[in-house]
């Protein structure tokens, strides 16, 4: 990156990492909350407006970058319009950021800084996590932990390639769009993966509930916590380097990778929801984001 940190605007603002010491790490969510048993500290830090600099941004070498989508979706809020078009646009929109030669989309979620009340429907039991809406993530994390990534990555091309003849690189990934008129209140960060080390991240476990259970449950032994999809979760880290793009609009997309199999190119981006105190008229944030895994043949 060429352009020079220092004329960058930036932003104080609170960054939740995980505490030293904080050892029963888990995520609990059900339909419209999520809950962590893991202790976590507020860290002010510096995030750098990337709006001016948006060119200057790539998936290779700080692991996210700053799309133009027109998407078909008239309403992100309405499941059936966006499971009918939305991930098939995402699949065209990792293919054309990527160059991969497939690309798997492995569902969505709505997320918002408003009322999740009034967007719940009613629950028959068996909640899956997927195409609903929930609050906005307020913690430094990837999806992925990189020892859960490869397995899961030839999971998923073995069951959506059946006739596949292998790959020889995967960059598993999210894109995200806010589709709530800007400014918005609570935008996503981004850390710049050169910022990150290899070594850092502890696992943060999934549990997926229809309703939360009580602290004690949460707290007790999980029978499948081993093989359960976890995220990595951070240690506040000095180094690390948080961009944002303000005023993000409809049309435009964010990707950003979660593990790339190729470790010479950028790894992983830590990101998080956080509250910008920018703007007097900032609005609620309504987004939706899709992960995906591509592969290069």
């Amino acid at each position: 990156m060429t352009a020079s940190e220092p004329q960058a605007r930036t932003v104080q603002a609170t960054i939740n990492y995980v505490a030293q010491g904080s050892f029963i790490n888990r995520r609990f969510v059900a339909p419209g909350v999520e809950h962590n048993t893991g202790r976590y500290e507020p860290h002010r830090v510096a995030l750098r407006d990337a709006r001016p600099f948006q060119s200057l941004f790539t998936l290779d070498v700080q692991g996210f970058v700053l799309a133009e989508h027109r998407s078909a979706v008239s309403d992100f809020f309405d499941r059936d319009e966006v499971e009918r078009l939305y991930p098939n646009e995402v699949v065209d929109i990792v293919r054309s950021l990527t160059g991969a030669t497939r690309v798997a989309a492995l569902g969505w979620m709505v997320r918002t800084s408003g009322d999740v009340a009034r967007h719940q429907r009613r629950s028959t039991g068996g909640y899956t996590h997927r195409g609903g809406v929930q609050p906005p993530a307020g913690e430094a994390h990837v999806d992925f932990m990189p020892t859960r990534a490869e397995s899961l990555a030839r999971a998923v091309y073995e069951k959506n390639f059946p006739d596949g003849k292998g790959f020889s690189r995967f960059i598993a990934s999210s894109v995200w769009r806010a589709f709530s008129p800007p400014p918005q209140d609570c935008p996503l960060a981004l850390c710049d993966a050169r910022s990150v080390r290899p070594e850092e991240g502890i696992p943060n476990t999934m549990f997926v509930v229809d309703r939360l259970p009580d602290e004690q449950a949460m707290l007790g032994e999980m029978p499948n916590e081993a093989t359960a999809p976890a995220a990595a979760i951070f240690h506040y880290n000095p180094a690390h380097r948080w961009w944002y793009f303000s005023n993000m609009t409809r049309d435009e997309v964010l990707m950003f990778k979660f593990h790339d199999s190729d470790r010479s190119k950028a790894l992983r981006t830590p990101h998080t929801a956080f509250q910008d105190p920018s703007f007097a008229d900032a609005r609620p944030r309504e987004s939706i984001e899709v992960r995906s895994i591509a592969y290069f043949e």
